[in-house]
């Protein structure tokens, strides 16, 4: 059934796991509120008593100070984020059942929002729906899972199986940075292996109708990014007869929908030859499409920072100008930097622009909120001596719910520049 299974290491070890005596927590006054209020990660400064040394993806028992029970996670040893609540309040019984059940209701709140000209988009999203560290996406036939903590390796099974039962063509399993350094807890396990079906690189999908390919194995997040259809498909009816300027175009996926929308010109600026071939692809497989052919899409290759000012030096100008960055800010510490960067780049956008253009810049950095983000576009645009006539304000597509303050990561400003 599963094309690479590491001699079954990884089952094995899933197996002997779950066997295990369940851990059992007691925690700081602050986080047991945090756990009440819903919140799904339990930090390693919040624990004040453990019953045994864990290993990653045992289940764990967390108590309240009157020795009640409160939740029941999983447990990382190698994260900051030591657990990750599964349910809270209510005891349960977490096995495989108790997984397929989860998936299942989290596959059922999508299927009812696409048709067949969108068969790319998440079935889970993680902490959002009750599946903390988890995510999988939908790419036609191809299904990608990708973990963001350690502590599903011994879970994995009851949650292909009910990825199974959709009958995908092949599934491939892909690892944040920080799980691809925790060797020991993968058991065999690596990023980019196929788990099932025959292995490939790039698969296509169509998204409102527009063909797409993504590298599942190599790419970006896992491949694409599917979280920002809707403002893909927001700018489509902004740019009949414009001129657009894609930075940090990655594949070409902004850019693609200007073309359809009617742009006579779409520049792509990124940093990656190899997105940018993508790109290239992209435009190719919607030549039928009669604006993409007739849309003179050009590709720039270059650091987004340096390339930008040499556009404005040079004085070139656009209608329409959309900035939507990777996460300037991973770590608290880094979100002074995060939103001078985002200041700086609206600034360059704005003196890109031409009178009465429009400025379309998003933040993907959890640590950042919106109320700063919006507030140092703001800040950079005025540096410029410009007013910025905000449009909207616009989050994440509809398959990528938010349950909780840092789930909320995705915020894009909307504004026409005077």
């Amino acid at each position: 059934m599963h094309e690479e299974k590491s001699n079954g290491s990884w089952q094995t070890v899933a197996r002997q796991l779950q066997q295990r005596k369940r851990l059992a927590l007691r925690i700081t006054p602050a986080a047991e509120r945090a756990v009440r209020s819903g919140h799904p990660w339990l930090f390693a400064e919040g624990i004040t008593k453990q019953s045994h040394n864990g290993r990653s993806g045992d289940l764990v028992v967390i108590f309240d100070r009157k020795n009640r029970f409160l939740a029941v996670g999983l447990y990382d040893p190698a994260s900051p984020i030591r657990v990750r609540i599964l349910q809270q309040g209510e005891a349960a019984t977490v096995d495989g059942g108790w997984f397929g059940e989860r998936v299942e209701t989290a596959v059922s709140h999508r299927t009812p929002h696409f048709n067949d000209q969108t068969t790319a988009y998440r079935l889970i999203h993680g902490e959002n729906d009750g599946l903390p560290g988890l995510v999988v996406d939908k790419y036609d036939q191809t299904f990608v899972i990708k973990l963001y903590t350690a502590a599903w390796v011994p879970h994995l099974e009851p949650v292909i199986g009910q990825l199974e039962a959709m009958n995908p063509e092949r599934i491939v399993l892909r690892l944040s940075r920080a799980v691809q350094d925790d060797h020991a807890a993968l058991h065999g396990l690596r990023d980019g292996q196929h788990l099932l079906g025959r292995p490939t690189d790039a698969v296509r999908f169509l998204e409102n109708g527009l063909w797409f390919e993504a590298d599942v194995v190599r790419g970006q997040k896992t491949g694409f990014f599917l979280d920002q259809r809707e403002n893909r498909a927001r700018l489509e009816e902004l740019t009949a007869g414009k001129s657009v300027l894609n930075v940090f175009a990655y594949t070409g996926g902004f850019s693609l929908y200007a073309a359809r929308g009617g742009a006579v010109r779409v520049v792509s600026l990124d940093l990656s030859q190899p997105a940018l071939a993508t790109a290239v692809r992209n435009f190719k497989l919607n030549q039928h499409h009669t604006n993409v052919a007739n849309a003179e899409h050009e590709l720039l290759l270059g650091d987004a920072f340096r390339a930008m000012t040499q556009l404005a030096d040079g004085r070139q100008r656009f209608d329409v100008v959309v900035i939507d960055p990777p996460a300037f800010a991973k770590r608290q510490s880094e979100v002074a930097g995060a939103l001078s960067s985002y200041g700086r780049l609206a600034r360059l956008g704005v003196r890109l622009l031409r009178p009465g253009g429009q400025l379309i810049t998003a933040s993907c950095s959890s640590r950042v909120t919106a109320t700063d983000f919006f507030q140092a576009v703001e800040q950079g645009v005025a540096a410029e001596n410009c007013i910025l006539g905000e449009v909207a304000h616009t989050f994440h597509a509809v398959d990528h719910p938010i349950g909780f303050p840092e789930g909320a990561y995705l915020k894009c400003l909307w504004a026409r520049v005077r």
